[in-house]
């Protein structure tokens, strides 16, 4: 992978992070279109730099974690359901779905989704005046519908903000308490990365992991921010037809060029 591979990628990662669209999906398709060969240390920076663009959620957000010691405690419940999953399951995960075919095919299924889901919280009232203040049993709903977002394409965002709306929380509470559990989550996920693939990381590796992150960073400050204002006037409806053209073209791309599936 080249710096300019790279960049482009964490730029991908720093936009679609925190949208209901799938940044690891994204990513994956970005490599293929770019030719990359997703081999392990290519798996591993798409995983790594999501961190870069976690931090930009402590930057805006931290103010929320500064209310109540509650918050730790559900998002600690939210998270457990991944954590333990994605434990248990993350060996196969990375060998047998990062591929463009079932990120294409988790696109469209999660574009038809989110317009459903619009339509459904058009006019949805919260049953919660702030987010902290949701219940441990609605906090563990939420974490068991994440554990959706392990397969490449689904989009934990996408996944989360749909058991925010479930648990009671309205749109914009639902995408923010989205970007709170995105913390925990991708800690986890990048640590365990770093654990189990530290030999890939030589001096050079590592230079371009912390460019990628810093990237990242910047823009998904950016893209939070734009999306919290976009979501409050048009909701999911428009993510959701993306999601399904973006599938479908690239399905057909991968029909036409005989891409293959990636598994190694």
């Amino acid at each position: 992978m080249t710096w300019f591979e790279a960049v482009v990628i964490a730029i991908v990662e720093g936009l679609t992070e925190f949208l209901p669209v799938s940044s690891t999906g994204h990513m994956i398709l970005t490599s293929a279109l770019m030719g990359i060969h997703e081999d392990d240390f290519v798996k591993s920076y798409e995983v790594i730099i999501q961190l870069g663009a976690i931090l930009a959620v402590l930057a805006i957000y931290y103010k929320r974690f500064l209310v109540s010691f509650d918050i730790y405690l559900k998002l600690f419940v939210a998270f457990l359901p991944t954590g333990i999953v994605g434990f248990l399951a993350y060996k196969t995960i990375k060998a047998y779905l990062f591929n463009p075919i079932t990120v294409s095919l988790s696109l469209i299924v999660g574009g038809v989704v989110l317009i459903l889901l619009d339509k459904w919280t058009a006019k949805k009232e919260t049953k919660y005046v702030e987010i902290e203040h949701i219940s441990y049993l609605d906090a563990l709903k939420i974490g068991s519908i994440q554990c959706l977002s392990m397969i490449p394409g689904v989009s934990r965002s996408a996944a989360t903000i749909f058991g925010g709306v479930y648990a009671g929380f309205n749109r914009v509470q639902a995408a923010e308490f989205s970007f709170l559990l995105a913390i925990p989550t991708m800690f986890a996920a990048t640590g365990y990365d770093i654990l189990k693939n530290r030999e890939l990381f030589n001096a050079d590796g590592l230079v371009i992991m912390l460019v990628g992150g810093l990237v990242a960073f910047v823009v998904a400050i950016l893209a939070v921010k734009a999306f919290v204002s976009f979501l409050t006037k048009y909701g999911f409806k428009h993510f959701g037809y993306y999601r399904i053209v973006i599938g479908i073209l690239f399905l057909i791309y991968a029909y036409q060029t005989g891409l293959q599936l990636g598994v190694d």
